[in-house]
């Protein structure tokens, strides 16, 4: 009868907590919905809401329409779709980190995945004249995996193991390096430079239906092992010993969680560039409304950062007019305040 009464007691408190969240879940997909709307509208060109509704009308039915406007939202179908898939992938894969290392400061740019991908890449346009998605993509993954292993490796190296400032030290330390090495391949040859250059920013701009497709499989196996590792990741939040008291194989989750990160940010860079900051930003905003729980903060987190991505991208072309200015450098010139404030929590709370 008592555990019956604290079962009924604790029933309602149970649907009260989630009671936010799902709140927060249904305002977020409002907010992605109205925001793909406006990536839609504007642009270089502003376009009316009957034109954004032809343009769309006409490109669920394979047609090509009549009227410039119309024909202006149809090329920007796309760059959403995959400014949405990159934010999303980039946030999730942020909240994966940060929850394995339990570092508030874990993302994939603060960790130099994003950097490691990209030296890859680099190597294989200078000295093996990659050119394709496919190989961009192969490239970004090996450097990724590489990159994040030897920055685990060296945060973990001497006393007491591996520590959240440790982790990021090693990882800015390995940005720096990685970044010094781009730079030696690609200044003494203008060719590369050039096709570089654009990438290395990130950015959505040439986004095509192909492209996406052949990165779709990793962005997909990426998000479907991050869900079923939520009620792990929640274990592991209260310890390596409690989780193993409650049966999680700590070594074999961490190492599945980190896959899964990794590859979400190498399929990303090999098709938009590294894009910065939104694997830090937007776990971290979610976290106020879902609060630890990887269960929540992992979907609302996908949401979060296909809004933020999106609505980059979106003001880049508006306040770049004629021209655009990409989506890596509207998140990267949000990001670094933000940056400094989680920065600035982290070192009060450890003193």
């Amino acid at each position: 009868m008592t555990l019956l009464a604290a079962n009924t007691r604790r029933a309602p408190a149970s649907r009260a907590s989630a009671r936010p969240r799902v709140v927060a879940l249904v305002i977020g997909l409002a907010l992605l919905v109205v925001t793909v709307i406006l990536s839609l509208a504007f642009g270089s060109r502003p376009v009316s809401v009957t034109e954004v509704v032809d343009g769309v009308t006409t490109w669920l039915r394979g047609q090509t329409p009549t009227e410039i406007g119309a024909l202006a939202v149809q090329s920007r179908i796309p760059r959403t779709a995959l400014a949405m898939l990159a934010g999303a992938a980039l946030a999730i894969s942020g909240a994966l980190m940060q929850a394995i290392t339990r570092n508030p400061l874990a993302d994939p740019g603060i960790l130099g995945v994003n950097t490691g991908a990209a030296l890859a890449v680099v190597i294989g346009i200078a000295f093996f004249g990659l050119a394709d998605t496919w190989g961009y993509l192969s490239l970004a993954l090996i450097g990724a995996g590489l990159t994040a292993v030897f920055v685990y490796f060296v945060g973990s190296v001497g006393a007491g193991g591996t520590t959240p400032i440790k982790l990021a030290l090693a990882g800015a330390a390995t940005t720096a390096a990685l970044t010094s090495l781009v730079s030696a391949i690609l200044l003494p040859r203008q060719n590369v430079l050039d096709e570089f250059r654009y990438w290395q920013v990130g950015n959505v701009g040439r986004a095509e239906w192909e492209t996406m497709a052949l990165v779709a499989p990793v962005l997909v196996f990426g998000a479907i092992v991050a869900i079923f590792s939520a009620s792990a990741l929640n274990a592991l939040a209260m310890g390596d010993d409690v989780a193993t008291g409650l049966g999680v194989h700590v070594g074999r989750i961490r190492i599945v969680a980190a896959i899964a990160g990794v590859a979400l940010c190498a399929a990303v860079t090999a098709v938009a560039g590294p894009i910065g900051f939104v694997g830090l930003m937007v776990p971290h905003v979610v976290r106020l409304v879902s609060g630890p729980d990887q269960r929540w903060l992992l979907p609302l987190s996908a949401i979060g950062g296909a809004i933020l991505l999106v609505a980059a991208d979106t003001i880049g072309r508006v306040i770049g007019s004629p021209g655009e200015v990409e989506a890596g450098i509207i998140t990267a010139f949000v990001g670094a305040p933000v940056l400094i404030v989680i920065a600035r929590r982290t070192r009060m709370r450890a003193l």
